[in-house]
């Protein structure tokens, strides 16, 4: 189940059943299953806040993923795993990128959920190869939205 959350912002998240419909088929298309996921819009301030805290970054980013998965097999994508995490979203990032990117606010937003989702299945963007393999399957997936209505 996906559930939507704010802190320390107003923010209305619409189509959140679609949504949690869509991330469900992605899960489920890389052999995982969805367990709790929470997607908590915030600041930049909050944000910044979480990532010295909790990962000793100094520095602003669009999208904090924290990984409570369960079973699959360690280091493979996949894996038969149970996704379980919390995705800490900047909605002022979110909106930067956007306009720096030439996409909408809701297109970015979107490819923001999925990469945090595709981390949660074991995606990772530390290498330039990784970083393609991501943005792949981040458009693969945001193509099959409109089946989900979005």
């Amino acid at each position: 189940m996906v559930s939507f959350y704010t802190q320390d912002i107003s923010f209305f998240f619409k189509n959140k059943r679609a949504v949690g419909a869509w991330l469900k088929s992605v899960a489920a298309s890389e052999g995982c299953s969805l367990g709790d996921i929470s997607v908590i819009f915030c600041s930049d301030p909050y944000i910044l806040d979480v990532n010295r805290k909790y990962l000793g970054h100094d520095y602003y980013t669009d999208i904090i993923t924290f990984d409570y998965c369960e079973g699959g097999v360690e280091g493979v994508i996949g894996s038969g795993k149970k996704l379980n995490g919390d995705l800490f979203i900047s909605i002022d990032t979110v909106k930067a990128n956007a306009d720096e990117y030439g996409a909408t606010f809701h297109e970015e937003l979107h490819r923001v959920i999925v990469h945090g989702v595709l981390h949660l299945i074991g995606y990772d963007d530390h290498t330039d190869a990784d970083i393609a393999m991501m943005r792949s399957k981040e458009r693969e997936y945001l193509d099959k939205m409109p089946e989900f209505g979005l």
